[in-house]
């Protein structure tokens, strides 16, 4: 079968070219775009008369036919097309006779494949965001239902203040709002149109990029032509902002992971988010998380592959930009299942209030706010610091805890500590004496519950 290039050569392709070359494995699923940006384009060559009227309507019901085929899965693709470009005007062409040639007037598959692309990335990233809001509306729940629930916060893996479970999961929220924010500002900068570039300096051909604009939708056309067919940075920019998203996802997917674990034992995973082992009969594994987990690590690199392909490119298209679509397509897939599998299963996680309670008892989780008490006595910080950690130390010399002290024992320490110190130094009255913006004690929790919830 001829090239629809073929012209210029005197040698067929080499079989092992062929195959090299090909993108039409990954970059098929771009036929939708192909056809909706053909369609617009050959409107414009009409309206502008640079094809006829009836040239035009032919093209667009053989176009509207290969949709159908392909919807219904009755069209063949063609590996030695080379993409998904070629196989579709190949079958134009093979409808409607010599007059699907004039498609590619005033066209190149430089401009074209940067089209789809924008097409496929604006429609990815409208569900992108749509699955975003889906898990922060399931985290918001969660939260609701546990603006009582006590827990210890961490630093360093190490039991540091008691907290609201419901503050803890609403930090989730607020990484999932900038993600939400980068992406809508992504947006913005994959939704221009570059179609009319042709392969790098434009046309002689009186077309009307602002008519194709309005058709597709597009507030913006490209103003350069040959930065419109060489640009990926919005490509870059999508992986880069799902690799900040996806680093969210992980670090909340490890967290579920260690809660789950028997030494925690702060929560429970269901049975459908989970496997077992093929020889531990006892085993019930978070595979889910840790499959999210694993798979940050392929955004992370599919990132460094589109900067990499990027970083040495002169102007204008270089053949090496064929290597973008298929980190694209992964990080689209990956991000939107990880999505999915999170909002669903997060209803269904069954939280120990008993065990998450227990565990902010003990370590001298309001060793701090014996040191604020001593702050708000007129005592410097770093003075009521070293204090406490005297009292600390004490309780962990003769095996007890902080609110087991007498008070005589306190004042060893300092004569500061009057009877009100049992008061002080309970987790209650930790959490609810955070009032601070952004706190975690309930009515701050509450608060930004129902300023969450007013947005919606």
């Amino acid at each position: 079968m001829e090239k629809l290039w073929a012209g210029r050569f005197k040698e067929k392709t080499e079989k092992v070219v062929e195959k090299f070359t090909s993108s039409l494995s990954f970059d098929v699923r771009l036929w939708k775009y192909d056809i909706e940006g053909s369609v617009a384009h050959v409107k414009m060559l009409g309206k502008q008369k640079i094809i006829p009227k009836k040239d035009v309507e032919l093209i667009l019901l053989g176009l509207e036919k290969i949709r159908e085929e392909i919807q219904a899965g009755r069209f063949t693709f063609l590996d030695n097309l080379e993409d998904v470009h070629m196989n579709i005007e190949h079958a134009l062409i093979n409808k409607i006779g010599s007059v699907g040639g004039k498609l590619h007037t005033a066209r190149s598959r430089n401009d074209q494949v940067a089209l789809d692309l924008r097409l496929f990335l604006r429609d990815e990233v409208t569900d992108i965001l749509k699955l975003i809001k889906n898990f922060q509306k399931a985290i918001v729940s969660a939260a609701e239902k546990h603006v009582d629930t006590v827990m210890p916060g961490f630093t360093h893996l190490q039991k540091a203040q008691p907290v609201l479970l419901a503050h803890h999961l609403l930090a989730y929220f607020e990484m999932l709002d900038r993600d939400r924010e980068r992406f809508e500002d992504c947006f913005k900068r994959i939704n221009v149109l570059p179609l009319g570039s042709a392969a790098l300096a434009g046309t002689t051909l009186p077309i009307d990029r602002r008519y194709v604009a309005r058709l597709l939708k597009f507030p913006e056309i490209s103003e350069n032509s040959m930065d419109a067919v060489s640009d990926r940075d919005f490509v870059i920019e999508f992986v880069s902002v799902s690799s900040i998203l996806m680093v969210h996802l992980s670090r909340f997917s490890e967290e579920i992971i260690i809660w789950n674990n028997d030494q925690f034992g702060f929560i429970e995973l269901p049975d459908a988010f989970t496997t077992g082992s093929s020889i531990m009969p006892q085993k019930k594994n978070p595979d889910v998380l840790e499959l999210i987990r694993g798979k940050t690590g392929r955004v992370f690199g599919h990132l460094m592959a589109i900067l990499t392909v990027m970083k040495g490119l002169p102007l204008a298209y270089n053949r090496d930009l064929q290597e973008d679509k298929e980190p694209v397509f992964d990080t689209v897939d990956t991000v939107k299942s990880s999505l999915q599998v999170l909002t669903e299963m997060m209803p269904k996680v069954r939280f120990n209030k008993k065990a998450m309670a227990k565990s902010a008892e003990e370590g001298f989780l309001t060793a701090t706010d014996l040191a604020e008490y001593l702050v708000r006595k007129g005592m410097p910080f770093r003075e009521a610091h070293r204090v406490t950690g005297e009292v600390v130390k004490h309780c962990i010399d003769n095996k007890k805890a902080m609110s087991a002290l007498s008070l005589k024992e306190f004042r060893q320490f300092s004569k500061l500590i009057g009877k009100d110190i049992a008061y002080y130094i309970t987790v209650k009255t930790s959490i609810e004496g955070k009032k601070s913006f952004g706190g975690t004690s309930k009515k701050m929790v509450l608060a930004r519950i129902k300023q969450i919830r007013g947005k919606e």
